[in-house]
């Protein structure tokens, strides 16, 4: 079953967290001094009615003949008289009883049995004044709980945007090193003067950059002595294929001599762009003029449309290695025609084969990785390798998707693979940085 996932910030859940717990209090706070409130007032009238009944009584008592009551409007044998309180008095206690009419103003009982069985009562309303004071009284209470509420979801939005953004940094520098800036920390991205969870979160991805890049690194090395090794080796045995007769052995010798030399130089190429010591050297040059001549001497059957001409700052050597390596793997893999298209500071590269794996359109280039087998059969996967990190070096991005996946007109092939090469606007120095641009005045 499809689960339903609803995603929010961390803000706004703090944010409603502390709404709900605010209201929660204020309801109980709110209710429990409203009856705190209304029993006190309760009791003061019962006391005073009480009080007067009191009074009532003793006027009673003291009057020659008895006569009906005539202080505060007590009555004698009072056929209102609730049932409750008839039950009270018949132990002989004087009593006091509150009823609550329909109207919603309870009713005051105050009732004295008397020495010859008769009953001695009187009864009022609650005082309007305390109705009016309890009815302020709930709405002093409601301002203030829904003044609690909104404070407590403002303090909840200032906390939890502070944690977000704190998240965020730390998520920003965290995608920084899965891009290959080894150099960024996430503790220091964090920053701030509060110590959270956050800060343990940032040394621990710090760590993990630490102890990932050393092993990177440490096979880095490995590889890098095990292809300088293996080049004197090599190199000996292709100068000795050279002295062999001429003949069908010796020319497999030869061509298998050349590929592990080529392999080699492919591999130690890998780890000086790993290394991230590679430097461009920069000159200024006509994009389309430029891959034009590459391509005619790189692969002549290749078909070149300039659409837009632009002028660059980037590296000659290493652009033109990005073609060979990009052409070099349409041909082999993918079918003709090969078609190089320039427009301003963007080069494609499109064949018409099968198209790209999907685990390099996934995952991008990965080295000894040659996909399937109708695309990458042969070579060892070193090819687009070399052509993205060679694009690092010249701060371009290097691109790669299919031609099914593009919108296409009417008659046009959808099938094919597409390399494209996105040259910067700001080339970097040749010390590895990027210049900022000139505002102008």
């Amino acid at each position: 079953m499809t689960r339903l996932a609803i995603r929010t910030g961390v803000r706004w859940k703090i944010s409603f967290a502390i709404a709900a717990v605010g209201a929660l209090i204020a309801f109980a706070l709110s209710l429990v001094v409203h009856n705190s409130a209304r029993v006190s007032m309760l009791d003061n009238a019962r006391g005073l009615n009480m009080d007067r009944l009191e009074i009532a009584q003793r006027i009673y008592e003291s009057s020659k003949p008895k006569a009906e009551p005539k202080f505060g409007g007590a009555k004698l044998n009072d056929p209102a008289l609730p049932r409750e309180l008839r039950r009270l008095l018949e132990a002989g206690r004087r009593a006091t009883y509150v009823e609550a009419d329909r109207g919603g103003s309870p009713e005051i009982w105050a009732a004295i049995p008397l020495h010859n069985g008769d009953v001695l009562s009187l009864h009022s309303r609650f005082p309007t004044r305390s109705a009016d004071m309890m009815k302020a009284l709930d709405r002093a209470l409601v301002i203030g709980s829904v003044s609690v509420v909104f404070a407590g979801s403002a303090l909840g939005v200032l906390i939890g945007g502070q944690l977000s953004r704190r998240l965020r940094k730390a998520a920003a520098a965290a995608g920084k090193v899965a891009q290959g800036n080894t150099e960024v920390r996430v503790r220091e991205a964090v920053g701030g003067v509060v110590r959270d969870e956050t800060d343990e979160l940032a040394r621990a991805v710090d760590a993990l950059t630490d102890a990932l890049n050393s092993r990177i690194e440490a096979e880095r090395r490995v590889t890098a002595d095990i292809a300088h090794e293996l080049r004197t080796p090599v190199t000996g045995l292709l100068t000795a294929a050279e002295l062999l007769p001429p003949g069908r052995p010796t020319e497999l010798v030869r061509d298998r001599a050349q590929a592990m030399r080529t392999l080699v130089e492919d591999v130690l190429e890998v780890a000086r762009l790993d290394g991230a010591s590679e430097r461009a050297e920069l000159q200024e040059i006509a994009l389309g003029e430029f891959v034009s001549r590459r391509i005619r001497v790189l692969d002549p059957a290749a078909v070149v449309r300039v659409v837009h001409e632009s002028w660059v700052n980037t590296d000659p050597r290493r652009l033109e290695r990005i073609l060979g390596n990009l052409l070099t793997n349409a041909a082999k893999h993918g079918g003709t025609p090969v078609e190089v298209t320039v427009e301003g500071r963007v080069v494609r590269i499109r064949d018409n084969g099968p198209g790209f794996p999907e685990a390099l359109l996934r995952d991008g280039p990965s080295r000894f990785r040659t996909g399937t087998s109708d695309r990458a059969g042969q070579g060892h996967g070193l090819g687009l390798t070399i052509a993205a990190g060679q694009a690092r070096v010249l701060g371009a991005r290097l691109t790669f998707r299919n031609a099914g996946h593009d919108v296409t007109g009417p008659g046009e092939a959808t099938s094919g693979a597409i390399a494209v090469l996105w040259l910067p606007e700001h080339a970097p120095t040749n010390s590895g940085s990027f210049t900022l641009p000139q505002l102008a005045d």
